[in-house]
C-alpha cells in the first residue's frame, strides 16, 4: 500500500495528513482556511490521491504558518508513501486552462527539491486569503516532497482562476508522476539506480 500518515506539531500549528497514492481523489480537508481547503480539495481530486488533512494554527496572527506547515506535512507524506519510488513514471506535466487562466506545470519526483514559480496575482487577496501563500505552500510541498517543480502562468487576470489553475495543473502532473509505469513496474526510474 502506497499510503502515509504524517503528524506535525509545533508551537504555531498542529497538522495531520494522510495520503493514499492509489486512491480515487477522495478528500476530507479541514485546515480552518476556507479557500485553502478548496485548493487542497482540487489537488486531491485531480491527482487521484486521497487526502485527509486536519490543521489547527495561529489564525489570530494570520494563515501563513498553517498553509506553510500543511505544505511541509503533505510533502513529507508524499515522499513517505512513494518509498523507494520503484515503478513510478517519475515525471509529469500539464497545461491547464481555467477560463481566463492557463497554467503549465512540469515536475520530477527526483528527491532534488527545486521550485521555479512564474505566477503573478493581480490581487493580494482572494476573499481573506493572501495570494502570496500559494507560492509558500508549493515551496514547502516541493522542498519536503523532494520535488523539482516548475509552475508557469501563461495567461490569467482573475486571481481565483490563476490559483485554482495552478493547483489543478500540479495535481494533474502529480497524477502522471506517481502512477506505476506498466513497462518498468519493477525498476527505479533512474540510471543511478536510486532516487
Amino acid at each position: 500500500m502506497r499510503t502515509a500518515t504524517i503528524t506535525r506539531k509545533t508551537a504555531e500549528t498542529e497538522i495531520s495528513v494522510t495520503v493514499n497514492l492509489d486512491g480515487t481523489g477522495a478528500y476530507d480537508n479541514q485546515t480552518g482556511v476556507g479557500f485553502f481547503d478548496h485548493m487542497l480539495d482540487q489537488l486531491a481530486r485531480h491527482s487521484l490521491i486521497d487526502f485527509t488533512i486536519r490543521a489547527k494554527g495561529d489564525y489570530h496572527i494570520d494563515d501563513h504558518h498553517t498553509v506553510e506547515d500543511t505544505g511541509i506535512a503533505l510533502g513529507q507524506a508524499l515522499a513517505q508513501a512513494l518509498g523507494d519510488k520503484k515503478g513510478i513514471r517519475r515525471y509529469g506535466e500539464c497545461h491547464l486552462p481555467m477560463d481566463d487562466a492557463q497554467v503549465r506545470c512540469a515536475l520530477d519526483l527526483s528527491a532534488r527539491p527545486y521550485l521555479v514559480w512564474n505566477v503573478t496575482f493581480a490581487a493580494q487577496k482572494i476573499g481573506t486569503f493572501d495570494t502570496e501563500l500559494v507560492r509558500e505552500f508549493f515551496q514547502a510541498f516541493s522542498t519536503h516532497g523532494g520535488i523539482t517543480l516548475h509552475v508557469d502562468q501563461l495567461h490569467g487576470f482573475n486571481a481565483h482562476h490563476v490559483a485554482e489553475a495552478a493547483f489543478k495543473a500540479v495535481a494533474r502532473a502529480l497524477r502522471l508522476a506517481v502512477e506505476t509505469d506498466p513497462r518498468k513496474a519493477d525498476a527505479i526510474p533512474s540510471t543511478k539506480g536510486a532516487l
